[in-house]
């Protein structure tokens, strides 16, 4: 033991630092619920008064944000507004409402929400007795995918099946476009009889300036991926692992602003800082992409980018006492690196990552960060695969095949299953083995109760 009087007072400082990270940790999660449960409040009717039920299906938290964005505009013009997840409510309940207003998302190739899996399964498998609701429908979607709003359609296919009769024709939304939104909007006006303004309050975007940029992976056969980290420049926002940011593009000179992405965050904001990984996305001609371009070449450390980060709801971690099993491919180790992070300096069930890319030279993303976390007990067991190396070849999925016992084990001691990365390949791939290991009805139960989880893109 020591008796150096300098050493016990930089022990005093570290635990002191590390019990602060915790309570702040702590303490922004504990805001955000109870921002949410009073946001509901306000819009909850007096008494028994009917009221129009807002009921959503989300998978990165858009369809959710919209959902609050309609009842608050329902409740403005005077008409009592609740909401709910279209995932906790039975067929009973929508035809109980009466009125009911849907915003439901579509995820990969015409995909419900992973938290709306049971619904599908059980009260959407045949036509329910739903006559005497009256229903308005926003379906969100992407054009660039096959199957464009295919749950949106699906869901408006069973409830007019189910004898359920449309307030207005189905509202498509392709990739947040504001036309689109509008349109439903005008709608709402025609379901109130109030005037809704032409355009909700948009977003807020935080200034947030570049302060560092650390290439991961040079030499890699792959794209460039970038450890990249903000600093806000007038206040912190409050997020927990698993939450998603949208970086505002610039405007091209002579051209609209080119919106903006999405990003997993890294961080937490005891860190101070978001981080994410990006990979630089070249096109056919060469050149780079807009959005990737921008951030690697274009943003100089220094510079500022909007942003605001955003609520994902469907990606949240269970409590630090649950096991959690990580898995994931590429610039996705970005969203998994926040749940392992929240997870330091307190007392947590046992974590495992299984981790995917191409080759052990040049991308061993974060590894001394890795190493480090299994020294610590952050991080209990670290799996890697690299597809491209001779002795391996093996993609992520592989992992979960060869380790099905020990993660069969896992999951019977209450595990949680989180999955981040390519929509094209790893997530397809990584599902149909969890499958095989674990059984189509036990990973479909797991899905339904929030213990399998997805951050595909």
């Amino acid at each position: 033991m020591t008796h150096d009087p300098v050493r016990w007072l930089w022990a005093a400082v570290a635990v002191g630092l590390w019990l602060a990270v915790i309570a702040l940790v702590r303490w922004s999660g504990a805001r955000a619920r109870k921002s949410a449960d009073a946001r509901a409040a306000a819009l909850s009717p007096p008494g028994d008064a009917p009221a129009v039920l807002v009921a959503f299906a989300s998978q990165t938290g858009l369809a959710e944000e919209l959902a609050w964005m309609t009842a608050r505009s329902l409740s403005d013009a005077g008409t009592p507004t609740r909401l709910a997840l279209l995932g906790e409510l039975q067929p009973a309940d929508l035809r109980a409402a009466g009125r009911v207003l849907f915003i439901a998302s579509t995820t990969g190739e015409g995909d419900a929400p992973d938290a709306v899996s049971r619904f599908v399964r059980q009260s959407m498998r045949e036509p329910a007795d739903l006559a005497g609701l009256s229903y308005g429908l926003l379906a969100l979607g992407d054009r660039t995918y096959a199957d464009f709003c295919g749950f949106g359609r699906a869901l408006d296919d069973w409830l007019q099946r189910s004898a359920a009769e449309t307030l207005f024709d189905r509202v498509e939304v392709d990739d947040g476009d504001t036309g689109a939104i509008r349109h439903w909007q005008r709608q709402l006006g025609l379901l109130t009889g109030s005037t809704v303004e032409p355009d909700w309050t948009p977003p807020t975007f935080d200034r947030w300036r570049l302060v560092e940029r650390t290439h991961l992976n040079p030499g890699s056969p792959g794209g460039e991926a970038w450890l990249m980290a903000f600093e806000p420049v007038e206040h912190m926002p409050g997020w927990v692992a698993g939450d998603i940011a949208e970086i505002g593009l610039p405007a091209v000179e002579g051209q609209a602003p080119a919106g903006s992405r999405e990003y997993s965050v890294a961080s937490l904001p005891a860190d101070g800082r978001a981080e994410f990984i990006v990979r630089l996305v070249t096109r056919a001609d060469g050149s780079p992409g807009l959005a990737s371009g921008w951030l690697t070449r274009g943003l100089a450390v220094g510079g500022e980018a909007a942003m605001r980060i955003r609520t994902n709801r469907s990606f949240h971690g269970p409590a630090s006492d649950t096991p959690l099993v990580l898995i994931g491919n590429g610039t996705g180790l970005a969203g998994l690196r926040a749940h392992w992070k929240a997870r330091a300096g307190q007392t947590s069930g046992p974590t495992w990552l299984m981790f995917g890319e191409r080759t052990r030279a040049h991308d061993t993303f974060l590894d001394a960060e890795l190493r480090a976390a299994l020294a610590d007990g952050v991080l209990n067991r670290l799996d890697r695969v690299f597809s491209r190396d001779a002795d391996d070849g093996r993609y992520v999925q592989a992992l979960i095949a060869e380790h099905a016992a020990d993660l069969s084990d896992w999951v019977r001691r209450g595990a949680v299953i989180l999955v981040c990365g390519s929509l094209e390949g790893m997530s397809k791939g990584v599902h149909e083995a969890l499958e095989s290991a674990l059984g189509a009805d036990e990973l479909r139960g797991l899905a339904e109760t929030g213990r399998y989880r997805r951050d595909v893109y």
